[in-house]
């Protein structure tokens, strides 16, 4: 696909300066949102009847993503631990008065890092496959299409890659600024002669801090919709950085004050889903502990309802999780369309495609969006 892979990349938007004598005529509707620059209730609305008309393929691709990615984190772990198991003893607890051989250390730090890299690269295709879900589902939603499984599977994973690489890359130049920091800052410390010489530096982070802070958070806004670029435009990730960056270009803050919006909205409701699974869990979990007797071991009835306290607060951090991710996507996907509708005309194309589309007759009742 080519930037111009979705309609309208370039004209006069939808909805301009109203008509003297009258109000403008309101916007059609085949889909989630109304083809002109949208509120911010349009915003919020929009991402919720999207979930609320997809979620049954929204929850079937997430729980594929997390049924692949939890056990192949588990799996990096066990042959981990299983790999380096004759160390922990040597290294947790050696004999009194000695330090840990250095032959029993180097594997630890090694498997350690080892596993970072490996959970860290797993995370991120995951919740890549993700970040490409949401943009693709809104693409059919915003044109009131059914949505498929398969389909939409087979596009999150397509463009989960480049979705990782465009992520990795806003992150690590929004993150520069205080790494730079960090690299200048972490040495100062450590070579200062004497805890008198240390405390003015430490007090120094801050105030450094104060300074990288914001510019991470403009990079982060300026980069925020090359997810739904490289899904929706079919872009690499640098592209989509690039377009990103144009579309947000002299309308920074209002995207910056919807997303925090969106982002806010997102984790009270994520702390919502989770919290009725935590109580569940934490009250199932203390008559088990009770009930090991001290120096014993506990008894099968008392490691059955920690397996199940644990799971319960696991799955219920998941799902948050996952919905705090997929809601804040679909709001960052709705920026993105928003943005093209009042910038490149993207009203215009979508309702001379819809005109020439067989079928594609108004808005789609609320729930068919699945099929």
């Amino acid at each position: 696909m080519t930037q111009n892979s979705w309609p309208g990349a370039h004209g006069g938007g939808w909805g301009g300066a109203p008509q003297w004598g009258g109000w403008p005529p309101a916007a059609p509707q085949p889909g989630v949102i109304p083809l002109r620059p949208l509120a911010l209730g349009d915003i919020i609305s929009g991402s919720f009847a999207t979930i609320r008309g997809h979620w049954k393929t929204l929850a079937g691709v997430m729980l594929a993503v997390l049924a692949v990615v939890l056990p192949a984190m588990a799996l990096v772990v066990g042959i981990a631990v299983a790999a380096v198991y004759d160390h922990f003893e040597p290294v947790f607890d050696p004999p009194f008065g000695e330090d840990p051989a250095a032959e029993h250390v180097v594997p630890l730090v090694v498997a350690a890092i080892v596993v970072f890299v490996l959970l860290f690269t797993i995370g991120m295709l995951g919740m890549s496959v993700i970040a490409a879900l949401c943009p693709a589902i809104l693409k059919e939603a915003v044109m009131g299409r059914p949505t498929t499984f398969r389909a939409l599977w087979r596009t999150s994973v397509r463009r989960a890659p480049a979705v990782a690489g465009a992520l990795f890359l806003s992150a690590l130049i929004a993150g520069s600024p205080i790494v730079a920091i960090l690299a200048v800052w972490l040495p100062l410390v450590i070579s200062a002669g004497s805890k008198d010489d240390a405390i003015p530096l430490l007090g120094l982070l801050p105030l450094l801090m104060l300074v990288a802070t914001p510019l991470t958070v403009w990079l982060n806004i300026r980069f925020g919709l090359a997810s739904a670029v490289v899904v929706m435009e079919g872009a690499g990730p640098v592209t989509g950085l690039r377009r990103s960056a144009a579309l947000v270009r002299g309308d920074w803050w209002r995207i910056f004050g919807y997303t925090m919006v969106a982002v806010m909205l997102a984790g009270a409701i994520a702390y919502a889903i989770q919290l009725p699974f935590n109580l569940i869990g934490t009250f199932a979990m203390m008559p088990a502990l009770q009930g090991i007797p001290e120096g014993g071991a506990p008894s099968a009835g008392a490691i059955a309802a920690l397996v199940f306290a644990f799971l319960l607060v696991f799955f219920g951090g998941a799902a948050g999780q996952t919905f705090q991710i997929g809601f804040s996507q679909l709001a960052s996907s709705m920026l993105y369309v928003d943005q093209r509708m009042r910038r490149e005309g993207l009203a215009e194309a979508l309702l001379a495609e819809l005109a020439t589309t067989p079928g594609a007759a108004g808005p789609p009742a609320a729930g068919d969006g699945d099929s």
